[in-house]
């Protein structure tokens, strides 16, 4: 598969996005539409495209990993957004578009002549979906945003690491961007379902640090509910106990006792009964007042025997558990797979190729992943000539460096 076809299926079959974004906010946004079904034409700056290009290593026969997982399934066009030609090739796409995506600096797109107050009055059914460090509106509007800025400010920073009194530590992956593309996609959605019932358009706002500090759902409560602001606890829960991370003999397994059902049912699997009668955890209250306590009670039970054996016992007592995998072992799990959670696509440089799935299924419209991410430029001509240039006007924005 050299071409990404416009999605045949999906229950977003037939949505039309223009997404000029970069990195991975706004790509993730135009990722899941894509998925569910939604044509998605990548434009590009022509100066080397999607600085994610450049993210490497690793990459695979020259092309970036990172830029085919956050871009595949979409059409690419490489096109001079500065130059008045591209602003109107730019134009005569959004005309046939229900939706632009874009994650630029505050007033990049103002500067273009593209911003949402002028794209609105000419596109009166357009969606102008907008990510950012901080959101187009308040004291830090025009602040450049970068996860690990906003997983800082966000809160997530201090609340993330093994405990009190450690140097402060951001979660593994990018959560704030995902988030904030997924946020976006959410919004996408909902602004299409008022144009389907009005024909009317709007903006559609959202940022990296809002995606942070809806992460914070548990800690805010606690916060709000106490005026004391929570710290890090590890792999544990502020909530409930236990419900963390074990060592076994042999690696980690999670626990997730999470009620006194279960509390009961994981020290019947101990044989740590005598635990029950213990009022320092007799009830959630008393666990989570004694939790570093509890955990060092239950910890010697579990160094015991290997995490395969725990988990056959605890998924036999009922106990919710789980083993802590690396992300290759995840790839390979069964249920991962049951799931297609990791697919296959054809790239024309790097082949046959493995990237991750939709991960929301629709039992009367299943969405798919359509193809691979697209080499740079790489739908330039196909995608001019659906927008109703001849090939002498094509030809000629080639050769003016308008497009590539």
């Amino acid at each position: 598969m050299t071409e990404n076809a416009p999605g045949t299926n999906g229950p977003l079959a037939g949505l039309r996005v223009i997404e000029l974004a970069h990195i991975m906010a706004g790509p993730v946004c135009g990722l899941m539409l894509g998925d569910m079904g939604a044509e998605v034409i990548k434009v590009e700056k022509v100066d080397g495209g999607d600085d994610t290009r450049r993210s490497v290593p690793p990459a695979i026969a020259g092309e970036s990993a990172a830029y085919m997982m956050m871009n595949r399934g979409k059409r690419g066009l490489a096109l001079d957004l500065k130059s008045a030609e591209g602003k109107a090739i730019f134009r005569r796409l959004l005309s046939g578009a229900d939706v632009l995506i874009e994650n630029y600096r505050g007033g990049t797109m103002e500067k273009l002549g593209l911003g949402y107050e002028t794209l609105r009055v000419e596109f009166p059914g357009l969606i102008y979906c907008a990510l950012s460090g901080f959101g187009r509106t308040g004291p830090y509007a025009d602040r450049a945003g970068f996860d690990l800025v906003a997983q800082g400010m966000s809160g997530l920073m201090s609340i993330t690491g093994e405990g009190p009194g450690r140097p402060p530590m951001k979660c593994g992956p990018p959560v704030t961007d995902i988030t904030a593309g997924i946020l976006a996609a959410m919004g996408v959605l909902a602004a299409y379902t008022h144009k389907l019932r009005t024909g009317e358009g709007q903006a559609v706002d959202t940022s990296l640090f809002e995606a942070g500090i809806t992460l914070t759902y548990w800690q805010s409560a606690i916060a709000m509910a106490t005026g004391a602001a929570p710290g890090p606890m590890g792999s544990a829960h502020p909530l409930n106990a236990p419900y963390e991370a074990f060592e076994t003999a042999d690696g980690w397994i999670t626990i997730g006792a999470a009620n006194q059902t279960n509390w009961l049912r994981l020290l019947a699997v101990l044989g740590a009964e005598d635990l029950s009668g213990d009022p320092r955890f007799a009830t959630n209250r008393d666990r989570m007042a004694h939790r570093e306590i509890l955990a060092a009670a239950l910890a010697p039970h579990f160094r015991q025997a290997t995490s395969e054996s725990w988990l056959v016992r605890l998924e036999a007592g009922g106990v919710p558990a789980g083993p802590v995998l690396d992300v290759a072992a995840m790839h390979r799990d069964p249920q991962t797979r049951a799931r297609a959670m990791v697919v296959e696509v054809d790239h024309p440089k790097a082949g046959r190729m493995t990237t991750l799935g939709l991960p929301v299924k629709f039992s009367q419209t299943p969405g798919r992943v359509h193809g691979p991410a697209p080499l740079f430029g790489e739908h330039s001509r196909t995608i001019l000539s659906e927008a109703g240039y001849d090939a002498a006007a094509i030809k000629g924005f080639f050769a003016k460096g308008v497009v590539r």
